[in-house]
């Protein structure tokens, strides 16, 4: 069995089909780890998102913004945006069944490959976080969106407050906070408060802020040498800075031109699959 790790997809099916015939993979045998955003942008996702769910128990898929946009445009919450590729799902005759699929999917998976612990969430975890809490954390905010009261969160699920984790959050508040953590994350300032208007690379950090992954985490918090994949951000372009030989991150862009990328969990390979074209 091998296991590949995948960054966002976001409706790039053509690639997503040719990187899968050049990794040689095989349902059964082999194990996807999907980083979210399966959806949006770019022409396929319908696709995509039939195709994922598809391989059931042979895919592990993890939430990201534009997959939470869908569930919010389906149950009027959200509006069409100009860029938004989702008619085709919207208007699809198996949309109820494949909505149903997406949001019952997990904000991180988090298990063994090898002797190895790894995570992934869509775009990180906070480093104030042990990764136990992290899990907690995002079990919380999954049985509310799998469970039978989700559109009464969906319609209260976007805001930019609270910006900074606070145990005693409660109620909506905190479940808002929890999702924009492992689903917009990317600059923090030093008061552990979430920037959510810078998107480009590490370059462009705002005065105060340094990305995620550059803070120190708490004495024994990640024991045992873990490893972290994540999507979300693809001015990255797949890289993070040396010293940081635990944290993967996966989104090379493939929608806005760059590609898509397979990282191998058992030997660290890579294997790059171009964009077709640019959008």
């Amino acid at each position: 069995m091998t296991q590949w790790a995948i960054g966002d997809l976001q409706g790039c099916h053509q690639e997503f089909e040719l990187l899968l015939q050049r990794l040689d993979f095989t349902p059964g045998r082999d194990v996807l780890w999907l980083a979210g955003d399966l959806v949006n942008r770019g022409p396929g996702s319908l696709e995509c998102l039939r195709l994922v769910k598809s391989l059931g128990d042979d895919a592990r898929v993890v939430l990201g913004n534009h997959d939470l946009h869908l569930l919010a445009v389906a149950e009027g919450f959200s509006r069409h945006k100009r860029s938004d590729t989702l008619t085709p799902i919207l208007e699809a005759p198996d949309r109820e069944e494949l909505l149903d699929w997406l949001r019952r999917q997990p904000l991180m998976v988090d298990a063994l490959v090898g002797n190895r612990r790894t995570v992934m969430s869509h775009a990180g975890v906070l480093p104030s976080w042990t990764l136990d809490q992290a899990a907690g954390y995002a079990r919380e905010a999954h049985a509310v969106l799998a469970g039978d009261d989700y559109r009464g969160f969906l319609g209260e699920m976007y805001g930019n407050t609270p910006d900074r984790w606070q145990e005693d959050l409660e109620g909506t508040p905190r479940l808002r906070c929890i999702v924009n953590v492992f689903t917009r994350m990317r600059f923090l300032h030093s008061d552990g408060r979430l920037d959510f208007a810078a998107k480009e690379g590490l370059d462009s950090a705002p005065e105060g802020c340094r990305p995620w992954f550059q803070y120190p985490r708490p004495e024994g918090a990640w024991d045992d040498s873990p490893r972290l994949l994540f999507g979300h951000w693809a001015a990255l372009e797949g890289e993070t800075p040396a010293a940081r030989q635990d944290v993967e991150a996966l989104d090379t862009g493939c929608v806005w031109g760059g590609g898509l990328t397979a990282l191998n969990l058992e030997t660290e390979e890579r294997v790059f699959e171009p964009a077709l074209t640019s959008r």
